[in-house]
């Protein structure tokens, strides 16, 4: 049992490093064509902003299709389980797409900010390593409020995930009327939890403008 588990230490470090070695290798090969670190910062910070963006849309659509079908008044109840369910996919799609850019914004996040703490102890003029030590700590304490805010918009995508997901698990196997009843139960609380995660996105939004425009 000790020997299973230190191979899988083993495993887990290896990986680590090997992850490790590929992002410094990434960002040793984009210095050499004048792509900086906090150039990579920047655009990571971007596409966030913009997977933000278009998860917004995508659970408004869930919604407003979820709210068809509350008021569905006959036809096909199998097509209404297959849009719904169409939803929900393109939902966890754009949920996974936002916790992969606000990854990705953490790994530079470390290496900018090491480099820079590294660079700062290179200075032989004390008024300009004090300069980039405020100017370091002004951008750090206005990247941890970005990456608050975007862990909390985050963590509203999973309730809301998940009452889609038994949504369309419960009208898969209820193509009745009397399962639009049920439904109709829980559209309060689902348009409620997507009213909190669309304001919750729209602050992560804001903080990343304003950290790109600090950078």
């Amino acid at each position: 049992m000790l020997a299973n588990k230190a191979s899988r230490l083993i495993s887990v470090c290896f990986m680590f490093f090997m992850l490790t070695a590929c992002q410094s290798a990434y960002y040793s090969a984009m210095e050499k064509v004048g792509v900086y670190k906090r150039d990579i910062m920047v655009d990571r910070v971007e596409e966030a902003k913009d997977a933000q963006q278009n998860a917004q849309q995508q659970f408004k659509s869930a919604l407003a299709q979820l709210t068809q079908l509350i008021n569905f008044d006959g036809g096909d109840l199998e097509e209404q389980y297959q849009l719904i369910n169409d939803q929900y996919q393109q939902s966890e799609q754009a949920a996974a797409n936002v916790s992969n850019r606000i990854n990705k914004i953490e790994e530079v996040a470390e290496a900018l900010f090491d480099e820079w703490a590294d660079e700062i102890t290179q200075y032989s003029s004390e008024k300009l390593k004090r300069q980039s030590q405020l100017k370091l700590k002004q951008t750090q304490r206005r990247y941890h409020k970005l990456i608050r805010a975007m862990h909390k918009a985050e963590s509203k995508m999973s309730p809301v995930l998940a009452a889609l997901k038994d949504n369309s698990l419960y009208l898969k196997h209820n193509l009745n009327a009397r399962a639009i009843g049920v439904l109709q139960g829980e559209f309060k609380s689902i348009k409620l939890n997507v009213e909190v995660l669309i304001k919750e996105m729209n602050v992560a939004i804001t903080q990343s403008q304003q950290f790109i425009d600090l950078l």
